[in-house]
């Protein structure tokens, strides 16, 4: 298995940023305004005399639950879909799941699947052999992961290729679908934002802001 780190994507990510003439700044909130300032971030990247709508998909609220196969047909047509910002692939099998590929955030690879009454999103991190302190790295997750809205770190074993820490989220199976491709655009960010707030605890090369 040759599994990327997510630093490989952040290098990405930020090369690509950079060739649309985007800029970083920092700024300081409050933890419970992170979902309103990712939504912001957004709107602030499209250039002035554009609609800087908040980009939400027309629909109609879900009543029956999402099934993978259904989540795919639905999401294929969704604009981060359609508009060529990302792609989908159905990866058939006993327990079906999508491929997503975040083209925004460096090709970032994403994964969702449908499990009763839930559906999670998620992506790999870094193993635990690339990090320098894992009792450290551990301790400042359970720490500092609130920070990252919508998601959760988790470690999980690789079977031969041994452990990988993860990053995912989860919403209800009955979501509305503006809220499923929410759930994936801010984990793809989350994922890029961990790499660079746990840089100190990797033994890989982390792109610089």
């Amino acid at each position: 298995m040759n599994t990327k780190s997510s630093a490989h994507y952040q290098r990405e990510y930020r090369k690509r940023l950079r060739e649309q003439g985007l800029v970083k700044k920092e700024v300081w909130i409050l933890p419970e305004n992170a979902k309103q300032l990712s939504v912001l971030e957004k709107q602030l990247r499209v250039p002035e005399g554009v609609n800087r709508s908040n980009g939400e998909i027309a629909m109609t609220d879900k009543i029956n639950a999402w099934t993978t196969v259904s989540l795919y047909e639905a999401l294929k047509e969704a604009d981060l879909f359609s508009g060529g910002q990302a792609t989908i692939e159905l990866i058939d099998g006993v327990e079906p799941a999508l491929h997503v590929v975040m083209g925004e955030y460096g090709d970032l690879p994403l994964f969702l699947t449908v499990s009763g009454e839930q559906i999670i999103v998620e992506s790999v991190l870094w193993s635990v052999a690339e990090v320098k302190d894992v009792a450290g790295f551990n301790e400042a997750v359970l720490r500092t992961h609130k920070y990252f809205p919508l998601s959760t770190i988790s470690l999980d074993s690789m079977g031969a290729d041994g452990d990988y820490y993860l990053m995912f989220g989860a919403l209800s199976s009955t979501s509305i679908l503006h809220n499923v491709v929410f759930e994936i655009e801010v984990l793809a960010s989350n994922v890029i934002q961990a790499t660079e707030a746990y840089s100190e605890f990797l033994s890989i090369p982390v792109a610089a802001s």
